[in-house]
């Protein structure tokens, strides 16, 4: 018997929003610009996760899963709150400063660097945001592919896409 069978359901839950929260919020911070409503999706998120526990028989690893049942949640969400006359691909992102430690100047360049980064991610079509942010969080193409379910094949050019799109988004903001 492995140490998640003898875990009560609590406990299961309680555990994974431990060890997966940060990253969930770092995946609702990719659909929700405002800290309001990126709240009331985490917690759209979590419920998501709550309810579908039962139901889970191992087909996937439970990391895939989680972000699974984020993505979709956050979709959802993301087209829920956009208006009719809004594509998808096109909605407004607002950046947040992830680093709050004072630094010498050194550090300040960094930060300017690494935003310059997120405003390009989130500058990208969602498909292309949707594979940048789950190879961000360390997925392989292949948990990348269970969770949007696509093809391995897919996610490559999906990735090649954003890489390119990136490329050409920080090079015109140079």
């Amino acid at each position: 018997m492995s140490e998640h069978t003898r875990e009560t359901a609590d406990d299961r839950f309680n555990r994974i929003l431990r060890e997966y929260g940060p990253a969930l919020s770092r995946l609702a911070f990719g659909y929700e610009r405002v800290p309001s409503q990126r709240e009331e999706l985490m917690q759209e998120i979590a419920l998501a996760i709550w309810q579908a526990l039962p139901h889970f028989r191992g087909e996937c690893s439970e990391r895939t899963f989680v972000y699974r049942i984020g993505h979709n949640r956050g979709l959802t969400h993301a087209v829920r709150r956009r208006p009719e006359h809004e594509p998808l691909d096109e909605l407004p992102q607002r950046l947040e400063p992830v680093d709050r430690k004072p630094h010498p100047e050194d550090e300040i360049a960094k930060t300017q660097e690494r935003n310059r980064l997120r405003s390009a991610i989130q500058g990208l079509p969602l498909a292309y945001r949707q594979v940048v942010m789950l190879m961000l969080e360390d997925l392989s193409h292949a948990e990348i592919a269970e969770v949007l379910g696509l093809t391995e094949s897919n996610v490559a050019v999906r990735m090649n896409r954003a890489r390119k799109a990136l490329k050409e988004a920080l090079e015109g903001a140079s």
